[in-house]
């Protein structure tokens, strides 16, 4: 068991984290996401009424209104509670799903387990996903902790997060990532529960993504760089900012990631691909589905607008994407989601 000093840091590393994000500039700053780049072949004679574009989806074996996750991030500080809470009525509202923060301060006392645990209290029927850093799953010797934040919180899956980069960079970090894929091996093997693998926003390459699959894994989120710089909110939280700021862009852009690990469902089978990492708009959600993404992630952009307008803030900015989702389809001849997968596209250079 950790010591209470231990147990604090870690409390107040999760609130230092929110409100560096809200609070100071933390995007990628020499990197775009490449999603820009990608723009859509019009089709002048689509041949469908934009009343009857469906925007559904099935994620963890429920179905959701959109597809689209509102990424981990928070719990395990007492103002979490409230946080989570506001996003998990707006995602119920919505119908789309939603993943907790790392539950690793779970595991360590059970102080703040509500801050997690009212996700599932306020959205009954939404898919819900868990989450632990690589780290922490190195080092189980079972699945049974994991077991128990997965029941924590009702969870539909359970995430392991991808976080070298900032484990090396953590003042308080742990970069020993010796014995994460027989973790997750584990887990699949294990845990009653699907579990999906992500980065935090340095991106999932081929080689990466082909070796989760190999293991079991059938749920990859590439999480590539371009939007929130995980690197940058460390670098702002260490000592010797300087020294340290040539890792702020290191990663592989989003469009890129999603590109390459697509790919891989020619020689590997199907399997959920979520692309994550500066999604911020219904246009970013149809542009990573039509590189080949089956769902889209977002984070930052969602938490900023809950702390600026609140939770009907964020149901009038999803209702927004939402539009310009179901517009791109329509401008595409794409009546599903699936088909939208197939639309044509033409990937500019960037200048």
């Amino acid at each position: 068991m950790p010591t209470s000093s231990k147990r604090r840091a870690t409390v107040s590393r999760k609130k230092q984290h929110v409100e560096l994000v809200l609070a100071k500039d933390v995007a990628f700053r020499l990197k775009s996401t490449g999603l820009e780049s990608v723009e859509f072949v019009h089709n002048a004679l689509p041949e469908l009424d934009l009343e009857d574009i469906r925007t559904d989806a099935t994620f963890l074996g429920k179905s959701i209104a959109l597809p689209l996750l509102v990424s981990s991030m928070t719990g395990g500080y007492p103002q979490a509670l409230r946080i989570n809470r506001e996003l998990a009525s707006a995602c119920e509202e919505i119908r789309i799903p939603m993943g907790v923060g790392s539950q690793r301060q779970a595991l360590e006392d059970s102080s703040y387990h509500r801050t997690f645990s009212v996700v599932r209290e306020t959205a009954p029927s939404i898919p819900i996903v868990g989450n632990l850093g690589a780290a922490e799953v190195a080092r189980l010797k079972s699945a049974d902790p994991v077991k128990r934040l997965a029941e924590l919180i009702g969870a539909d899956g359970f995430c392991v997060h991808l976080n070298p980069l900032q484990e090396l960079l953590q003042p308080e970090g742990t970069p020993k990532f010796k014995g994460v894929l027989a973790g997750i091996e584990m887990l699949v093997r294990d845990l009653p529960l699907p579990i999906l693998v992500k980065e935090i926003g340095a991106g999932i390459s081929a080689e990466v993504a082909r070796r989760l699959l190999e293991v079991g894994v059938r749920h990859i989120d590439i999480a590539g760089a371009g939007g929130t710089s995980w690197a940058g909110v460390e670098i702002l939280r260490g000592k010797h900012q300087k020294m340290h700021n040539q890792w702020w862009d290191w990663g592989i852009p989003t469009a890129e990631a999603i590109r390459a690990v697509a790919a891989l469902k020619a020689e590997q089978g199907q399997f959920t691909l979520i692309a994550s990492g500066g999604i911020s708009s219904g246009l970013d959600i149809a542009r990573a589905i039509a590189l080949g993404a089956d769902i889209a992630a977002s984070a930052r952009p969602v938490l900023k607008t809950l702390r600026k307008a609140g939770p009907r803030g964020v149901l009038s900015m999803l209702r927004a994407w939402e539009h310009d989702l179901r517009s791109v389809m329509f401008l595409t001849g794409s009546g599903t989601v699936q088909l939208l997968q197939s639309a044509r596209i033409l990937e500019r250079k960037r200048p």
